[in-house]
C-alpha cells in the first residue's frame, strides 16, 4: 500500500468570503486586498499545474474552470488572479529542470506573474545567458509574484528571431502602478521593467514548446497540450463567475424591492439564467475536450479541438456578457451604486471579453477554416 500523502483538491472556498469582502477594497488599491493574497496559497490554484514531482498537482482543466468560476462569483479580479496562478506555473513547467527546482523545491505555491504576449525588450547574449532590458504591460498580479516570465525576441545569425520566455526572480523586476481599467481593476496588472537584469541559460524556453507541449512521453497529461487550446477557457472563467454573481445580485436587488411580478422581471430572468447556463455548458465541453487531448499522443492531437475551443469560449463570453448588460439594465438605481455586484460584474465582464484570446472574429475564422476544409 502506498504512503504517499493525497494531493489537496482546488479549495475556492479559501479565498471566496475574503475576495467578496475586500473587492471594492482591490479595486481602488488596483491589486488585491493583502488579506486576499495572502489566502491565495491555500487554495490550491499555484500548485494546480506544477508537477507531481514537485509536489504539484498536475491536474485537469475542468476542474480548475469550475474553481476560477466559483471565485469569480465574489470577486472576478480575484478568479483573474488565480487562473493565472495556475495558468503561468503550467507555462514554467515548459522551462528546464533546473529552472523548474529554483521555482519549486522548496513549495509547490510559488507565485508566478507573467507579461508574455506580446513579446518586448532588448536581449543581449552574455557569458551563461542573456542580459534583458524593456518594459512590458498587464503582469496581473505582479505585486504578489515571486517570479515573472517576461516574453522577447531573440535575434538569430540567420533567419527571424526567435520568441523566447525568460524566467526572472521578482527582485529583478521594477513594478509601475499604470493599471487603472474599467473593470478587472483588482489583478493589478501593471507595467514592469527590467534594467540590464542577467538571465541565465537555464531560465529559458523558446514559445515553441507552448504552442507544442512539452514533448518528453513522461510528461503530465496536462503539459503536453498546446497554450493556444486552453488559454481561452482559462480567461473566459472568471467571466463566467462574474455573470453567476450578477444574475444572483440582480434577484436579490429585485425581491428586496417587490418588483418579481413585474412585468418583463420573469422574462429577464429566464432568458438571462438560461444564457448563463448555456455558456456554462460550452465551457465545460471545452475544458472536457482539453482534458481528453491531454491524453492523447502530442502525434495524434487534432488541431480541430482548439479551433472548436476558441470558437466555444469566444460564444460563452458573448453570451454572458449581453446576459450581464441585460440584468444591469434593468436592476434599478441601486445596481448604479459603488459598492453593487452588479455594476463591478459589469464591468469586470467587459474586460474578460476586450482579451485577445476571447476575440470573436478571430475565433470564428479559425473554426471556419477547420470546417470548410472538412
Amino acid at each position: 500500500m502506498s504512503t504517499a500523502l493525497a494531493i489537496p483538491s482546488l479549495a475556492p472556498g479559501a479565498v471566496t468570503a475574503l475576495a467578496a469582502r475586500h473587492a471594492r477594497a482591490s479595486e481602488e488599491a488596483a491589486c488585491l486586498h493583502r488579506e486576499v493574497a495572502a489566502a491565495l496559497p491555500a487554495t490550491g490554484f499555484a500548485r494546480h499545474f506544477v508537477p507531481s514531482r514537485w509536489g504539484g498537482r498536475a491536474g485537469g482543466f475542468a476542474e480548475l474552470v469550475g474553481a476560477v468560476a466559483a471565485v469569480g462569483e465574489a470577486c472576478a479580479s480575484t478568479a483573474w488572479c488565480c487562473a493565472l496562478l495556475a495558468g503561468h506555473a503550467r507555462l514554467a513547467a515548459h522551462l528546464p529542470e533546473r529552472a523548474q527546482a529554483e521555482l519549486w523545491a522548496d513549495s509547490p505555491d510559488t507565485a508566478i506573474a507573467a507579461a508574455v504576449v506580446p513579446p518586448s525588450g532588448r536581449l543581449t547574449r552574455a557569458p551563461g545567458g542573456w542580459r534583458l532590458t524593456g518594459r512590458w504591460a498587464w503582469a496581473s498580479g505582479v505585486e504578489h509574484a515571486d517570479w515573472v516570465l517576461l516574453a522577447t525576441l531573440d535575434e538569430q545569425p540567420a533567419g527571424p528571431p526567435a520568441y523566447r520566455i525568460l524566467l526572472l526572480p521578482r527582485r529583478d523586476i521594477r513594478v509601475h502602478r499604470t493599471w487603472d481599467s474599467i473593470g478587472l481593476r483588482g489583478t493589478g496588472s501593471h507595467t514592469v521593467t527590467v534594467d540590464d537584469a542577467f538571465v541565465p541559460r537555464h531560465r529559458s524556453c523558446l514559445r515553441d514548446i507552448l504552442m507544442t507541449g512539452v514533448p518528453e512521453a513522461d510528461a503530465a497529461p496536462c503539459h503536453r497540450v498546446p497554450y493556444t487550446l486552453v488559454a481561452p477557457l482559462l480567461f473566459c472563467a472568471p467571466a463566467l463567475g462574474a455573470a453567476r454573481g450578477a444574475l444572483d445580485a440582480w434577484t436579490t436587488l429585485v425581491r428586496e424591492r417587490g418588483a418579481s411580478g413585474e412585468s418583463g422581471a420573469p422574462h429577464t430572468l429566464a432568458r438571462c439564467s438560461a444564457d448563463v447556463d448555456a455558456a456554462a455548458l460550452l465551457l465545460e465541453a471545452a475544458a472536457r475536450r482539453a482534458d481528453q487531448a491531454a491524453l492523447t499522443p502530442p502525434a495524434a492531437f487534432a488541431p480541430e479541438t482548439t479551433a472548436r475551443n476558441g470558437r466555444d469560449a469566444s460564444v460563452a463570453v458573448d453570451l454572458l456578457t449581453g446576459a450581464v448588460g441585460q440584468l444591469f439594465r434593468t436592476a434599478g438605481m441601486r445596481a448604479l451604486t459603488p459598492e453593487s455586484p452588479l455594476q463591478r460584474a459589469w464591468r469586470d465582464i467587459h474586460v474578460v471579453g476586450a482579451h485577445a484570446s476571447l476575440r470573436p472574429e478571430p475565433a470564428a475564422a479559425a473554426y471556419a477554416a477547420m470546417a470548410f476544409r472538412a
